[in-house]
C-alpha cells in the first residue's frame, strides 16, 4: 500500500501543478490580458434626454423627425406664442405706470403746484381778515342795537370758518413744500419690484414656448405632433446623447490595479472589424458591482467587477448607441496616474 501510494505521489503532484498552470493559463487568455494589453468588452452606452416643453398649450411647429442629427442650441419645436404675447403686453404696461408713479413720488411737488397752494393760502388769509373785520363791526353794532344778535352770531361763524379755511391752506402747502413721504415711496417701489417680476415670469414663459436641444445628438423618438397639447409631462421628442461618446465595459478586481484615467485605448466593433477608434480611459467606479448578465466573462455571476468609461472618438458617426465593442488598453504606458483630462475629440 505504502509502495502504491510512493508511486501515485509523483503523478498526482504533476496533475495539480498542470492543472495550476491551465488555470492561470486561461485566466490569463481569456480577453482580459495579452501581453502587455488589456481587452475589455462592453458596449457604447445609451443615454437619452426626454425633451418637454416647461407650459402648457398648443404645438405649432415641429422642425426634426426621427433620425435626424441636432446640434446643441437647435430650435426643435414651438408652441402657439398668442395668449404668451398679450400676457407679456399686459405686464409691460402695468411695469410701466408703476415706474412713473414711482417717479413721480421722487420729483416730489412741481413748483406750479406750491405756487398755486400759496396763493390759496393768501386768498384764505384775506378771506378769513375780512370775516374777522366783519365780526368785529357787527358785535358793535349789536350793543347799540344796531344789528340783531342773530347778524352777529352768524358774522362771527363766518369768521371762524375763514380762519379754519386759513390754516388747511397753509398745511396744505406745508405737506406740498415737504414732498412724500419715504414710506409712500417705499411702497410704490415695492410695487414696483412685483410688476417686475411678473414681466419677467410671463417673459419667461414665452421663451419656454421654444423648445432647444440641450446637446449634440440624434432624434431617436417624435412622440408628439403639431396640433397636441404640450405639457411638462409630456415629452416631445426623445433625443439620443452622441456627445460624449464613450463604451461602457467592465474590468475584474484583478485587473483593476493595471489601469487608471487617461490611458490611452483602442476601440473594435464587428460592424467596421477594419477601423479602429482612438479612445482613453475616462472613468472608473469607485465602487464594485455584481458582474452583469449582458457581460460575457469567464468570471462566475458572484465575482466583483468595476465599470469602465471609455471615451472614444466618432468622426464619422459610425458608432452606434448600444453597439457592442471591444476596447484595447497598451498597458505599456507610463504606470503614473495620468491626471491630465483629455480633451474632447474635435480639439485633439
Amino acid at each position: 500500500m505504502n509502495k502504491r501510494i510512493k508511486l501515485l505521489l509523483p503523478l498526482l503532484l504533476i496533475l495539480i501543478a498542470a492543472a495550476t498552470a491551465g488555470y492561470h493559463f486561461w485566466h490569463r487568455s481569456d480577453g482580459n490580458d495579452a501581453g502587455d494589453a488589456l481587452t475589455l468588452h462592453g458596449n457604447v452606452d445609451i443615454r437619452q434626454v426626454q425633451l418637454a416643453f416647461n407650459g402648457n398649450e398648443r404645438i405649432s411647429d415641429m422642425r426634426f423627425q426621427e433620425g435626424d442629427r441636432v446640434k446643441k442650441g437647435d430650435l426643435l419645436a414651438s408652441l402657439d406664442k398668442a395668449r404668451l404675447r398679450h400676457a407679456t403686453d399686459q405686464a409691460a404696461a402695468r411695469v410701466a405706470a408703476q415706474q412713473e408713479v414711482v417717479a413721480k413720488l421722487k420729483a416730489g411737488t412741481r413748483p406750479e403746484e406750491i405756487r398755486q397752494l400759496r396763493a390759496e393760502v393768501e386768498a384764505a388769509r384775506v378771506t378769513a381778515d375780512n370775516a374777522e373785520r366783519t365780526s368785529r363791526r357787527l358785535a358793535k353794532l349789536t350793543t347799540r342795537k344796531l344789528a340783531s344778535q342773530e347778524q352777529a352770531d352768524n358774522a362771527r361763524a363766518a369768521a371762524d370758518a375763514a380762519k379754519a379755511k386759513r390754516r388747511a391752506a397753509e398745511e396744505a402747502l406745508h405737506l406740498a413744500e415737504a414732498g412724500p413721504r419715504k414710506e409712500d415711496i417705499a411702497a410704490a417701489e415695492a410695487t414696483l419690484q412685483a410688476d417686475q417680476a411678473q414681466l419677467a415670469l410671463v417673459r419667461r414663459q414665452l421663451s419656454d414656448a421654444d423648445l432647444y436641444a440641450p446637446a449634440d445628438g440624434v432624434i431617436q423618438d417624435r412622440l408628439l405632433e403639431p396640433g397636441d397639447m404640450a405639457s411638462p409631462q409630456r415629452p416631445v421628442y426623445t433625443l439620443a446623447l452622441t456627445n460624449p461618446l464613450w463604451v461602457r465595459a467592465y474590468v475584474g478586481e484583478t485587473d483593476l490595479g493595471r489601469i487608471h484615467p487617461g490611458m490611452l485605448a483602442t476601440v473594435h466593433t464587428d460592424s467596421f472589424p477594419d477601423k479602429s477608434y482612438d479612445g482613453w480611459v475616462g472613468f472608473i467606479s469607485p465602487t464594485a458591482e455584481f458582474t452583469p448578465k449582458s457581460v460575457e466573462t469567464r468570471e462566475v455571476r458572484t465575482d466583483l467587477v468595476y465599470q469602465v468609461r471609455i471615451f472614444v472618438c466618432n468622426p464619422q458617426n459610425q458608432l452606434r448607441l448600444g453597439m457592442p465593442a471591444v476596447d484595447t488598453i497598451n498597458l505599456s504606458q507610463a504606470s503614473t496616474e495620468n491626471t491630465i483630462q483629455r480633451k474632447p475629440c474635435g480639439d485633439r
